[in-house]
């Protein structure tokens, strides 16, 4: 006798209606304890390519350097330091599911910053699954936010501990939503997936159902297979697939309305790193000088730099 899937209710351990009420508790208790170490910052807009960047000036990265240096001082030789593994309890928010669970990001520039963890150990270059996006949907069906994931180590991300992020949106208060979302009254699409026409480098973006907040793990099997379609669209799904790992960085971004990813060429350019949230319109600085190297190059043109080149 064949076994049954598992139900919605069976597979999603989160709660209906109570995340946001842990992170806000957790955030608090979190920033008493000393827990959470954020980042200040001040901002500004630099217009360029139809966008309204925002650039935030991380303006104290002291704290953050000095944990890292002492988390490697720690790691026995030749170790790689994993954070989430044990992951910092007073961090801790709400298990999503059998696979995965949710704590705040440590090093936060933007309120009520999570990151989606898988349990056990996998690679951040391994391609996502129905259980990323699973998690990924149950989260988003708690409070409306950009759910980011940084491909590799050329395309920003940190820590090799598969995960992905999750910030509330708008980006920033009284603003738009995500910087870049008015770029997507021009798509191009051939059946489902489109071309940003204002974007000059190589990327894919398609359009998600908010509804499927309904219904994660369902939502969850669609998601993916639009995912694998991005990744061919972009030129990365080829027989690498079948080992489970990418065959190139990239970014991603994904609402409940849209998905985006970005091919990546490299980490930085003059010094400036780019993540994911570059993508989103949100660009981080680590001082003036980087400012003014951001306002002479432009946004647009810092992005073009460390994305593949549309031949």
């Amino acid at each position: 006798m064949q076994e049954e899937k598992p139900t919605i209710h069976e597979e999603i351990l989160l709660k209906p209606g109570t995340l946001w009420k842990r992170v806000k508790e957790q955030t608090e208790y979190a920033i008493r304890c000393g827990a959470l170490l954020t980042i200040p910052t001040e901002f500004e807009f630099i217009e360029q390519g139809g966008v309204s960047f925002l650039i935030r000036v991380l303006s104290n990265l002291a704290r953050k350097d000095a944990v890292k240096q002492k988390q490697q001082t720690q790691t026995p030789s030749g170790k790689e330091f994993n954070p989430f593994l044990p992951y910092e309890e007073d961090l801790f928010v709400a298990d999503i599911s059998h696979t995965h669970l949710c704590i705040l990001n440590k090093f936060n520039v933007t309120d009520h910053h999570l990151l989606i963890i898988t349990r056990a150990f996998e690679e951040q270059e391994t391609l996502l699954t129905v259980q990323d996006f699973a998690a990924m949907w149950a989260c988003l069906a708690e409070f409306d936010g950009l759910v980011f994931y940084n491909g590799g180590k050329t395309a920003g991300a940190s820590q090799r501990h598969k995960h992905l992020q999750l910030v509330p949106v708008p980006l920033i208060p009284n603003g738009l939503q995500i910087p870049i979302e008015p770029l997507f009254a021009s798509a191009q699409f051939q059946d489902f997936v489109a071309t940003l026409p204002q974007l000059r480098f190589v990327h894919a973006f398609t359009k998600l159902n908010h509804d499927w907040v309904q219904s994660p793990l369902k939502a969850a099997e669609v998601t993916l297979e639009h995912y694998h379609t991005l990744l061919h669209a972009v030129g990365l799904k080829n027989s690498e697939e079948a080992s489970g790992r990418q065959s190139g960085s990239y970014n991603l971004l994904a609402t409940r309305e849209w998905m985006l990813i970005v091919r990546r060429s490299q980490e930085s350019f003059e010094s400036i790193a780019v993540n994911s949230l570059g993508f989103a319109g949100s660009l981080f600085v680590r001082n003036e000088q980087q400012m003014q190297i951001l306002k002479d190059l432009g946004p647009m043109t810092l992005l073009e730099k460390v994305a593949v080149t549309i031949k």
